[in-house]
Order: C-alpha cells, then structure tokens, then sequence
C-alpha cells in the first residue's frame, strides 16, 4: 500500500479509473453481443440503427483510450460486414 499523500492520491485516482475502463469495456462487449445475436435473427431495419449505436459506443471506447483505435476500427469492420450480409 502506498505511504505518500500523492502515492495515495494515485491509487485513488487510478482505481477510479479502472473501474470507469471496466464499465466501457463491458458497454462495448454488451453491444457487440446485442448486434451479433439480433443478426442471428434477422432483424434487418433495426440491425442498422443498432449498428449505429455500437459504432458511437465504440469510437468513444477509443476516443477515451479504453480501447485501441484499430481495434475499435476491427470491431466496427467486422459488424459492420455482418450487418451488410445479412441485409
């Protein structure tokens, strides 16, 4: 455990962070999961707007440094292509 006030201080600010970087991730996980199983479905007009919702979701994953930007580029590639054959 840490013994200085700013050592302290990190450690505060560094759990807070954990847990927000865990939240994202699991946001992240959650909408990719909700698009992949609707396209099992075959939901096609709401598949699009869903789409829509996972690439926000996880460009701000990327914007925020929870995630790296290629693998956000991945992820939205690879539902993106899942969208459009099922269509």
């Amino acid at each position: 455990m840490a013994n200085h006030k700013s050592a302290l201080k990190r450690a505060r600010q560094s759990e807070t962070k954990r847990l927000n970087n865990k939240a994202t991730k699991t946001r992240v996980k959650n909408v990719v999961k909700s698009i992949r199983t609707a396209a099992a479905d075959d939901a096609n007009d709401q598949n699009v707007n869903m789409l829509n919702e996972a690439k926000s979701t996880i460009d701000k994953a990327a914007k925020k440094g929870v995630i790296h930007k290629r693998t956000a580029g991945r992820k939205i590639s690879r539902l993106s292509k899942l969208v459009n054959s099922a269509n």
